[in-house]
């Protein structure tokens, strides 16, 4: 341990006869490191934004769309018809999904005044809050008999109330849309946006009034259902049963394709997950060459240490110093340089990870497990790169390192 330490204090007494060759030499390693991080950090973050921006979607979500089908060699002009007995029936036979949800989605511009704003007006029922997560800020929720009866009431999103109202009160207000007036009843609490859109954004009404008034689609239509099942873990298994039960009603053979899509989030979330896997992977391999080049930096510094030092080298070994003395001193200083340079990379990785992830807003998070195979890698780097010209230094005559000018 004496050897190593004395080893080690006459590296770093020659990295500070020499800094700035010290600083170009480990400039490979110290971008290769940093590389490292910053990717896998920012792969984690961007990972936890977009999967938090799907769990805002919904609440285990489960999304079922009609799809076009081949059947005797033809296709139908439309996708399969999805109903709210289609929605009735999945909640009263599939004990696992805890409510269905049928949602109309219609484009419209709604007035109030001399405001107006583009927007997405949803016709669904009830349910549909727990489904999707949103929650009543004021006034309150339609009730069913309003489905019903097409009572014309509207629930708006944050962002719409904002732009007719400004901070004014909403509820009890008329707003236009189309030729009809509809009674504001309540303002959603804010879900916020994202890459998938601000989910503010939107006008909630009584699925019959959407499709009698707006629509004009025949009655018990529902354009898409979205199912809330009771636990994330078994989502595949609850789709699987969606999709066994929609088959039996549609009347679809085995065999057949079907009329309808069934998808869930958890799927989509490991499917982006798995993307940014391959994408870090990949990463990380390009930062790795950049190591090897600083490695291969490393290793030509080191010889022209030892070329520069070969007297030095003589007059050690001629006062007693072991060729393994000599190749310990190299290899250390070749590893503390490494080191150095691995641990300002891991620095400065962290520095421009925080500023990034602060400017994007998203959370800033730490692969603990990256920063130590950084610091590994980059003391092996030293050992594997430094270990040549440690030997060759090992290896000199004495008495031809003492005649070297």
């Amino acid at each position: 341990m004496m050897q190593v330490l004395r080893a080690f204090l006459l590296a770093l007494r020659a990295i500070r006869r020499n800094v700035l060759r010290a600083s170009l030499t480990v400039l490979g390693i110290l971008i290769g490191v940093a590389a490292v991080v910053i990717v896998t950090a920012l792969g984690q973050g961007a990972r936890g934004s977009i999967t938090k921006q799907i769990e805002a979607i919904g609440n285990n979500l489960i999304i079922i769309s009609p799809q076009r089908r081949a059947a005797s060699g033809a296709k139908t002009k439309g996708g399969g018809r999805l109903t709210e007995e289609d929605a009735r029936a999945i909640v009263r036979e599939i004990p696992a999904i805890q409510d269905v949800a049928p949602v109309l989605q219609a484009p419209a511009r709604v007035v109030f005044g001399d405001q107006n704003a583009d927007t997405t007006v949803i016709g669904t029922t009830k349910a549909y809050l727990k489904v999707r997560g949103y929650a009543i800020k004021t006034g309150e929720f339609w009730q069913d008999s309003d489905e019903t009866s097409k009572t014309r009431v509207a629930v708006l999103g944050k962002t719409v109330a904002t732009r007719l109202f400004n901070n004014g009160d909403p509820v009890g207000q008329d707003v236009r849309i189309g030729k009809y007036l509809y009674r504001v009843i309540g303002v959603l609490a804010s879900k916020g946006g994202g890459a998938l859109g601000d989910q503010d954004d939107t006008i909630l009404m009584p699925i019959g009034s959407v499709r009698s008034r707006l629509l004009r689609a025949p009655p018990g239509y529902a354009g898409v259902l979205m199912a809330s099942a009771a636990s994330p873990d078994q989502m595949e298994h609850d789709a699987s049963k969606v999709t066994d039960l929609l088959r039996q009603r549609h009347r679809i053979p085995e065999g057949d394709d079907q009329d309808f899509q069934v998808q869930n989030l958890g799927a989509i979330k490991e499917l982006i997950g798995g993307i940014y896997d391959i994408l870090t992977a990949l990463l990380v391999v390009i930062a790795a060459i950049s190591l090897i080049v600083g490695g291969i930096g490393v290793m030509n510094i080191m010889l022209v240490s030892v070329t520069e030092r070969t007297r030095e080298i003589g007059i050690r070994m001629a006062i007693g110093a072991r060729a393994g003395d000599i190749q310990i001193q190299f290899l250390v200083e070749a590893v503390v340089l490494s080191l150095l340079g691995g641990l300002v990379g891991i620095v400065l990785g962290l520095g421009v990870t925080f500023g990034v992830t602060r400017f994007l807003a998203w959370d800033f998070t730490v692969n603990q497990i990256a920063l130590v195979a950084s610091a590994l890698v980059s003391g092996g780097i030293g050992v594997g790169f430094g270990f040549f010209p440690a030997r060759r230094a090992a290896l000199l005559d004495p008495m031809t390192a003492l005649r070297r000018e």
